[in-house]
């Protein structure tokens, strides 16, 4: 792996590390309710980082007091170049700040590692766009050949963990003419895997899973608790509904994703045709700690996740139902799911409703495009004995409405050769979350390489 060690790597290093504190102290955690997030903050924090920058047009955009996302755009030198937009959100998940050991917003540096939330999703990373951003722009200020020749614009998106309704979902839908979605970056990528043999591999992201939220719905004998005798319980037929998706074993993908990212743990042959083909289900315990995360990318999951029924326990509810947190895989589609729930129901599903929630499809980019190929370049700079294995998420990302507008979007960043993805994963969401610094600077330096190669900066 290679190390920069000079006075501008140095310099991208700082900035990256003082705007990632500021940005974990602003604290905006999205509880998923309209007025929480207040993004605002991150946005005046970003508007006054690029203060003085004078060749960038700086646009903010709120669809509810607060929740402020910010575009920052540098013109590129040639109309036909391809242009990069770097997706960067500014919300982060609420904490429970007696569960952790340091101020989750105190974006303390300890132990080599900046500690806080948002350190690792996704403000390192939303970070290091906006300080390579203004390092580009601050050069082409001061010579304007030195700029890129494809537009370059980092947005600070708000919204992001409540699935983009006041962020990128709301700007796709109502101004997607305000930066350009053809080619996009965001979160997550560039961990390793730990490989049988004890070679490396660096992950890229190239897609996530989709959501299909149902509702399944059942009916009884409404009357007073004091007189079962011949009633049709709704709460035990919705127990023999929850019994039924309890033990529901969907089929194994069958896909390039999945082949490659089996295949690149070099597993003995017998584990390897196991998983592939799905006849084994304890095989997943050859990854690890990242078997959650592989038996997750592999099928489609459905979790059962809220249970209603009755209000008095003297009353027998006519109604009752259970909620399913579904994720798809690419090219699953609505029909494809509620008939795999029917089939899961068996006997039962005359007496099921289905209602469907949220639903978006599952969406990956190829691994054919510049920018891609680009991603693959830097890091093999990087780490030259590196498999690169595209991968997909189990949640959702901003990157979704980028694919669903045209681009190509991807998960990207860069971390040292012993921080795996299994570290990375179990950083998302959790209490003591934190980053080592030299991961921080090994993002903000592979980056800055991607940028700068991608929109042909001089």
């Amino acid at each position: 792996m290679t190390t920069a060690t000079s006075p501008a790597a140095e310099q991208l290093h700082s900035e990256t590390l003082e705007l990632l504190q500021a940005l974990i102290r602003n604290a905006c955690a999205n509880d998923l309710t309209p007025d929480s997030g207040q993004e605002v903050r991150s946005a005046e924090t970003l508007e006054e980082f690029f203060a003085g920058v004078d060749n960038v047009t700086i646009q903010k955009v709120e669809p509810r007091p607060g929740r402020t996302t910010i575009i920052v755009t540098l013109p590129g030198t040639d109309p036909a170049a391809e242009p990069l937009t770097l997706l960067g959100h500014t919300d982060v998940v609420p904490v429970d700040a007696d569960k952790w050991t340091k101020d989750p917003f105190g974006a303390v540096v300890e132990d080599g590692a900046i500690w806080g939330r948002g350190a690792v999703d996704m403000l390192c990373l939303t970070a290091s766009m906006a300080v390579v951003t203004r390092q580009i722009a601050r050069a082409a200020q001061a010579d304007p050949a030195a700029g890129p020749a494809g537009t370059l614009t980092f947005v600070g998106v708000a919204d992001e963990e409540a699935r983009g309704g006041l962020g990128a979902k709301w700007l796709s839908e109502e101004y997607p003419e305000l930066f350009s979605w053809k080619n996009c970056l965001s979160e997550t990528g560039g961990s390793h895997l730990p490989v049988a043999d004890g070679s490396d591999a660096v992950i890229l992201g190239v897609g996530e899973k989709g959501a299909a939220q149902r509702r399944l719905h059942v009916t009884g004998d409404a009357g007073h608790g004091s007189l079962p005798y011949g009633r049709d319980f709704a709460v035990a037929k919705i127990g023999r509904v929850a019994e039924a998706i309890g033990r529901f074993a969907p089929a194994v993908a069958q896909d390039a994703i999945w082949e490659g990212y089996v295949k690149a743990f070099r597993f003995d042959e017998a584990t390897e045709l196991a998983l592939l083909e799905g006849t084994d289900p304890a095989a997943y315990e050859a990854f690890g700690e990242l078997a959650p995360y592989a038996h997750a990318v592999s099928h489609l999951t459905v979790s059962p996740t809220v249970l209603r029924a009755g209000e008095a326990i003297n009353v027998f509810p006519s109604a009752a139902y259970l909620e399913l947190d579904i994720r798809t895989l690419p090219g699953q589609t609505d029909d494809e799911v509620d008939a795999v729930l029917r089939g899961a129901l068996g006997e039962l599903a005359d007496e099921v409703r289905i209602e469907r929630l949220i639903s978006e499809p599952a969406s990956a980019s190829p691994t054919d495009s510049e920018l891609f190929k680009t991603m693959e370049q830097v890091v093999a700079e990087h780490f030259p004995d590196a498999a690169i294995v595209p991968t997909i998420a189990s949640g959702g990302s901003d990157l979704r409405f980028a694919r669903k507008l045209g681009g190509v979007g991807y998960g990207f960043g860069l971390h040292r050769r012993s921080t795996t993805q299994a570290f990375i994963n179990a950083q998302l969401h959790q209490h003591d979350e934190h980053l080592p610094v030299e991961d921080l600077y090994l993002t903000a330096d592979a980056l800055d390489q991607v940028v700068r190669r991608f929109t042909k900066t001089a």
